[in-house]
């Protein structure tokens, strides 16, 4: 997991291992949550299947920030 302060909130990147069969190259599906004061504001389910844990966390934090910048 990533994790940024963003106007005033704290976002969260998330990557999950989805390997279906281990003869196949590894997923990452890549998520957001949006905290504030200690509390849940959003979370964004699955954003997609990617190649990196890195590059499915910060999917998430990017939707996080867009998150914000539109309801925030």
């Amino acid at each position: 997991m990533q994790t940024e302060k963003y106007r005033g909130y704290t976002l969260w990147g998330h990557a999950i291992l989805q390997q279906e069969d281990i003869l196949r190259p590894e997923k990452f599906a890549g998520s957001g949550t949006i905290m504030r004061d200690s509390k849940v504001v959003e979370s964004s389910g699955v954003l997609g299947a990617f190649d990196s844990c890195e590059e499915a966390e910060l999917v998430g934090l990017s939707w996080a920030r867009a998150w914000v910048d539109s309801h925030g």
